[in-house]
């Protein structure tokens, strides 16, 4: 091994370097106050747990994602977590156990066995909120004006929103009765939008003309909130799951627009991502200049029946990694330089300073760095008895 390869990180892994950890730090802060103000209580989950409990009710793709190991202590496996939600959605289910309504939020960081394709590397820092507890609506319109007012909080300045219904597919699949093996094709189709893959598909597999029609239109059903009507007359032969689900589109939309008129809305049902995990709407949040979504959620009840305790529940992520590249900037120059005099006075003073919620930096013996390197506009010097602040010429 040569020295260089010494300080390799594997691959998907990274360090986080000033000032960029600097405003990691304070939009964290900046979010979890916000989920504060919403009635959000802080959890904090261990970064591991046994493999049983780690993976439970969450399907393979987590199994796939989660790096794990043997606890010395016991022999069990454990894991390390790779997606906070479940470990939170355990926590209401069994060591909370509230009635009602329960609001939790989160900002670890967590481990994957291979690079997300969504979200980058391997070690994001997840931050997120997670709604128990109540099935209506109203609790996803909450959870998605919340998403967007991280993104805002975060410095985003123009946000996409693209909106979709799990119910719509999962309806018109189970309808058809089609069979895993053309299941599973139809849905990789759709899923691609490969049109003529999908009126093979179902002119091939699907016996009623009305399902086939419209499982072959459904990847073709994306725009704006126009295709909620499209979509209606396209899936009027539905069944009635299927309409309740666009009637929540609706829903949706208004309440979105409602508080955040400029966002752009998107819709696309056959938008299938979280298809084993999701039960209700899902949605990502795009901004200009990012090749993936900032934020993602949606509803996904019954996650706690695995725990003894289904309940209803609704949610988002992101990386604060990513979000804190939206408002870039320099960090502040707001310091005082202290010289590094071995005098009671002026450690009293800048014990005082400190105390206000200054920075202060005090030169080392033979430091040659000066203010200018550690962000400094003002300097402490001896005038008139005192140990005064003064602006730095």
């Amino acid at each position: 091994m040569t020295i260089a390869d010494r300080w390799l990180l594997p691959d998907g892994m990274d360090e986080v370097l000033p000032p960029q950890a600097t405003r990691m730090e304070e939009l964290r802060r900046t979010l979890l106050d916000l989920y504060d103000r919403w009635g959000y209580d802080l959890v904090m989950p261990p970064p591991v747990e046994f493999l049983d409990s780690l993976l439970t009710g969450t399907g393979t793709d987590l199994d796939l994602q989660t790096f794990k190991l043997t606890d010395q202590l016991t022999g069990r496996m454990m894991g390390a977590s790779a997606d906070v939600t479940p470990q939170v959605a355990r926590m209401d289910a069994h060591s909370l156990k509230r009635q009602g309504p329960v609001r939790l939020c989160y900002c670890t960081t967590v481990l994957r066995a291979q690079a997300d394709k969504h979200q980058g590397g391997r070690s994001p820092m997840q931050v997120g909120v997670e709604l128990f507890g109540h099935a209506g609506l109203e609790a996803d319109i909450e959870v998605l004006r919340l998403a967007l007012s991280s993104l805002e909080a975060a410095g985003a300045r123009e946000l996409h929103l693209a909106l979709s219904h799990i119910a719509i597919y999962r309806e018109l699949i189970r309808a058809a009765d089609c069979g895993d093996e053309v299941e599973r094709a139809l849905f990789e189709a759709i899923e691609r939008k490969a049109f003529t893959r999908v009126d093979e598909l179902v002119a091939a597999h699907i016996a009623d003309p009305a399902l086939a029609r419209m499982l072959a239109e459904l990847p073709r059903l994306h725009g704006g909130a126009e295709i909620l009507e499209h979509a209606r007359l396209a899936l009027a032969e539905a069944p009635a799951a299927v309409h309740a689900a666009l009637d929540q589109l609706v829903r949706l939309h208004r309440g979105v627009v409602s508080e955040h008129p400029e966002v752009s809305i998107y819709f696309d049902l056959a938008e299938l991502r979280g298809y084993q995990y999701h039960t209700g709407m899902v949605f990502a949040a795009y901004v200009p200049g990012y090749g993936q979504a900032l934020s993602k959620g949606g509803r996904y009840d019954d996650t706690g029946q695995a725990f003894g305790r289904a309940r209803p529940a609704t949610g988002f992520s992101m990386d604060l990694k990513q979000l804190a590249t939206l408002a870039e900037r320099e960090p502040p120059v707001n310091g005082i330089w202290a010289p590094g005099d071995e005098d009671v006075a002026l450690s009293e003073a800048i014990n005082r300073l400190r105390g206000q919620g200054e920075r202060v930096i005090q030169a080392l013996p033979g430091q040659h760095t000066g203010p200018g390197a550690h962000r400094c506009d003002r300097h402490l010097v001896w005038r008139e008895g005192e140990w005064q602040t003064e602006p730095l010429n």
